[in-house]
This record gives C-alpha cells, sequence and structure tokens, in this order.
C-alpha cells in the first residue's frame, strides 16, 4: 500500500475550507443564511452571533457563524423558540463543547496509565490497573484479580 501523497490537492479536489475564517461581510452573510442584513446586526446586538470585525469596524461572518444564524432561524420559526430561549440554547451547546473536549483532552492525559490505588491489609497503598480488582487471597496475602482470565 502505498502513503497518500502530500502537497496541493490534485485535479477536481476540493480544497479545504476554514469555516471559522470571518470573511464575509454582512450582505453575503445574510444571503447565505436567508436573512435580512438588520436581522444579522440585531442578532450581533443580542449576542445570538457574535461576528469578527474588519479593520473599518464592518462585521465579518465565518461559514460557522452562517450555520448558526440559520439555526437560529430554524429554532425561531419551526420550532417556536423565543431569542431568549435561543441565546441559552447556544450557550449550552458551546458549554457541552468546551466540556467535551476538555474530557478528551484529560482522557489522553490519562492514557495509558490508568491506574487506581488502593490499600493493602498493612494499610500501604498500592498502584494498581483501572479495571482490575485486587482481592485478598485466603492466606492473606493481597493478589490482582484480571477479570479476562478465567
Amino acid at each position: 500500500m502505498t502513503p497518500p501523497a502530500s502537497g496541493p490537492p490534485g485535479p477536481g479536489a476540493a480544497p479545504e475550507v476554514d469555516v471559522d475564517a470571518a470573511v464575509l461581510p454582512i450582505s453575503v452573510a445574510a444571503e447565505l443564511a436567508g436573512m435580512h442584513p438588520q436581522t444579522l446586526r440585531q442578532y450581533d446586538r443580542l449576542g445570538l452571533v457574535e461576528p469578527r470585525r474588519s479593520a473599518g469596524r464592518g462585521r465579518r461572518y465565518s461559514l460557522r457563524d452562517v450555520a448558526t444564524l440559520r439555526e437560529v432561524q430554524r429554532l425561531s420559526q419551526e420550532d417556536g423558540v423565543n431569542l431568549a430561549g435561543i441565546k441559552r440554547i447556544l450557550e449550552l451547546e458551546r458549554r457541552v463543547l468546551r466540556l467535551s473536549e476538555e474530557l478528551e483532552r484529560l482522557r489522553a492525559l490519562v492514557g495509558a496509565q490508568r491506574r487506581v490505588f488502593t490499600a493493602d491489609p498493612s494499610g500501604d497503598v498500592v498502584a494498581g490497573t483501572m479495571g482490575r480488582r485486587v482481592s485478598r487471597a485466603r492466606s492473606g496475602a493481597l493478589v490482582l484479580w484480571d477479570p479476562r482470565r478465567r
């Protein structure tokens, strides 16, 4: 098997798009979202979407912002959620995303070490491995139980 070629995409290949690049002026973002530019300004004031600003202080929207605007419109028109409710939903979605990223970061940090600690009969701390139970043999000796060995 040959490794994938590196370098620019070949003919017919779609270039990668940065969905967070704030390059769309308000008129284009409004058109893509199916809204009036004044609606986007109002949503910016309410904090539903936070476009970046250009050097001339004009609003610049990303494709992610446009997707958020479409979601705001869907929640409002199809589900009947008011703007305060939509703002709360968006905040909770962002919080879930941040917590998921933090969880993945912590899982990667723990990685293969997945160790737990317990105390042996004398009170000394003993390191074990997650998924393995510490049990005592009839002799009173401390042994590790491996659920995979039966």
